[in-house]
């Protein structure tokens, strides 16, 4: 049986493109699955929800509440996958609840399969953050993303190993191009008949390797799943 994935797009630090992928992703699933739902806890204008306003539900993890309406969904084997835009002043509260819920052991249970996809940066809060997700984090759920038009040289060698997603940057006309809110990547395929413009490789590229990610993840072995930290999520806004 195949599993859920929830892609959660994140990042410590601020514009290094962590909303750019979650649009690439979220298109990809709606062009592959034919629904999506995504969840945008951003700050930053414009964020998932301009792009994307048919698919995305803003959330956020300040209070128990906001906690609860964002993890309720994304425990529950529904067959839709789901993308998390995960802003970066929610990064330490968002994975501290992660750790102290048992989410990622609870989504394994089932026929839940958890992507972390890591938006590298340069800078030392990143190699930190990244540190505290590889010691919590199962290896196979987690994968850093190089987006080379943010970090134009190598990722650094602790965040260079097998599971790298690779995104090519895209000259500067180009990127202003994708940028507007109108833009949309699967219409771009659709319309432009050319395949061999340097924009329509690109979109094809990165469809490709969320396609062979996914591929990759998405068997999960059941599990009998009992009694879920979860609940005391739920007990805590009962009250």
């Amino acid at each position: 049986m195949l599993a859920t994935p929830i892609y959660i797009i994140c990042s410590p630090s601020p514009q290094v493109g962590k909303t750019l992928i979650a649009r690439l992703v979220s298109e990809f699933l709606l062009l592959k699955n034919g629904s999506a739902l995504s969840f945008d806890v951003s700050l930053k204008e414009p964020s998932l929800l301009d792009y994307l306003p048919n698919i995305t539900e803003t959330a956020d993890v300040i209070d128990t509440y906001g906690k609860m309406k964002l993890m309720d969904p994304l425990i529950i084997h529904d067959g839709v996958a789901k993308v998390i835009d995960l802003g970066f002043h929610a990064f330490d509260e968002f994975f501290k609840m992660c750790e102290e819920i048992g989410f990622m052991r609870e989504t394994m249970r089932g026929y839940v399969a958890p992507i972390i996809l890591f938006v590298a940066g340069a800078d030392r809060i990143s190699a930190r953050s990244y540190d505290m997700l590889r010691r919590r984090i199962p290896p196979a759920a987690l994968v850093t993303v190089h987006n080379e038009f943010v970090l134009r040289g190598g990722l650094p060698d602790a965040m260079d190993g097998e599971r790298v997603l690779r995104i090519p940057a895209l000259p500067l006309f180009l990127k202003r191009y994708i940028d507007r809110l109108s833009f949309s990547f699967t219409g771009y395929l659709r319309d432009e008949k050319d395949w061999s413009t340097e924009l329509h490789q690109w979109i094809r590229r990165n469809y490709t390797m969320f396609r062979d990610l996914e591929s990759s993840v998405m068997l999960r072995r059941p599990y009998r799943s009992r009694a879920t930290n979860i609940e005391s999520l739920r007990s805590t806004r009962a009250h």
